[in-house]
């Protein structure tokens, strides 16, 4: 795969969305430990990750936020956290393959420390070293910090991986509505101050939903030209019929994504009640805005962000952009397959009756799972009327998440063809006509 700093500046990478929720919809009760599922039940780990990918995840983050000696003491399993980490490292990759990048999760401790707490600053990072050091021995490409509101914590976590690797380092703080950290700390004072710090990307996760990130993302843009990350929650949870419920929906979520990108952000993915549909949504979002680079970021970083700058005067020529052709592995996850000489599966799904389409959707949403790679769809060009081949196509793109192959019969698209078909129909409707006549 491309180097993960070359591809994040080229083009906006997609992250993957919530893992306890997957987890807890799987049938996980919240009294046990997810991270230790990595060992126990590593198969549904690794089918929680596959749905990820399948949606088009650029990055898939590993089963480990959680997996530090402090939190895995309470489930009584602190001394399995190397294996734990290891594990959820290699259940990542092997369903990554080559088509993610691999980003070792690593969350706060639980515990509150110097100045809040009885825990030194050094003590906590020895605990984010532990956990870092299995995570790197596991393989992992890069380093995710998020859902951190102390500042102290995450600038002990950054140290703490910086003295085991120089695996790029994502560093995200949860912020309230008002776009400070639930310990009061406004982004104009922690976005600059991570990056300062050592961070390779500064940004937000968790807590919020899209809207109120957005504007937290606006305010860390204006104070430091760093490459910027963001993962909101599907929306604040509700408490309906006393579960809680996030609201926030597929195209939603999309729909702020595509903000998130006009704003300097390189990684936008989801956190808490985000699904894989989420994400597929959001990649065919994000796909949308075109795959060049950051332009006013690279700008940033060459001259500080002062050389961001917007003119008001007279209208001035752009210059003639001249796009790259795109390499053929990465067209389309069909392109990828063929180019890498893999085994590919498809099944063919024929336009329904009638105009309602939900239940080919549902197939091919099923197929999906089953692992099948691309459905194709025939251009039925036959008696009755059926739902468009090209419709359907697009709706199983979208909705399914499955790429589509579609067919084009030039079987009586020509000018005789037409003609035959038109005096067809005027036989039938004139014998019609003959039969209906009194006698």
């Amino acid at each position: 795969m491309q180097e993960f700093l070359k591809a994040v500046d080229e083009r906006v990478l997609v992250c993957d969305g919530a893992m306890g929720t997957m987890l807890y919809a799987k049938g996980v009760f919240i009294n046990k430990s997810f991270d230790a599922l990595n060992i126990t039940q590593p198969d549904l780990v690794a089918r929680v990750h596959q749905e990820y990918v399948w949606a088009g995840a650029d990055i898939i983050e590993t089963n480990t936020f959680g997996a530090n000696r402090i939190k895995l003491a309470s489930f009584g399993v602190a001394e399995r956290l190397q294996e734990i980490n290891e594990q959820g490292a290699r259940i990542a990759r092997q369903a990554a393959g080559d088509r993610a990048y691999v980003a070792g999760a690593i969350g706060p401790l639980g515990i509150r420390i110097e100045p809040w707490g009885k825990t030194g600053v050094d003590e906590a990072r020895e605990f984010f070293r532990e956990q870092a050091q299995a995570l790197v021995d596991g393989g992992v490409q890069l380093i995710v910090l998020e859902t951190f509101r102390d500042l102290n914590e995450i600038g002990a976590a950054i140290e703490a991986v910086r003295s085991v690797s120089d695996l790029p380092i994502v560093a995200q703080m949860s912020t309230e509505e008002d776009g400070s950290t639930l310990d009061g700390t406004p982004p104009e004072r922690f976005a600059p101050e991570l990056a300062r710090r050592g961070a390779t990307l500064v940004g937000v996760n968790c807590a919020v939903g899209p809207a109120p990130m957005l504007d937290t993302i606006e305010r860390i843009a204006e104070v430091t030209p760093a490459r910027l990350s963001a993962q909101p929650n599907a929306g604040k949870p509700r408490d309906v019929e006393g579960r809680n419920i996030y609201l926030c929906s597929p195209e939603y979520m999309a729909s702020y994504a595509r903000r998130f990108v006009q704003h300097r952000v390189r990684i936008v993915g989801g956190c808490c009640g985000t699904t894989p549909e989420h994400i597929r949504q959001i990649k065919l979002a994000v796909g949308a805005l075109g795959r060049g680079p950051a332009t006013a970021w690279q700008a940033g970083v060459r001259g500080g962000i002062g050389a961001i700058s917007i003119s008001t005067g007279s209208a001035v020529a752009a210059p003639a952009v001249t796009a790259a052709p795109v390499p053929r592995q990465q067209k389309s996850r069909l392109a990828h397959a063929l180019a890498r000489g893999a085994f590919v599966v498809s099944v063919e799904l024929v336009p329904p009756r009638g105009y309602r389409a939900d239940e080919a959707i549902a197939r091919a949403r099923q197929l999906r799972i089953s692992g099948v790679d691309l459905v194709t769809i025939p251009d039925s060009l036959r008696a009755g009327a059926r739902v468009s081949a090209l419709s359907l196509a697009v709706l199983i793109e979208q909705q399914a998440g499955v790429e589509t192959l579609l067919h084009y019969s030039c079987r009586d698209r020509r000018l005789l063809g037409e003609l035959r078909r038109v005096v067809a129909v005027a036989g039938r409707v004139r014998r019609q006509r003959v039969d209906h006549q009194p006698r």
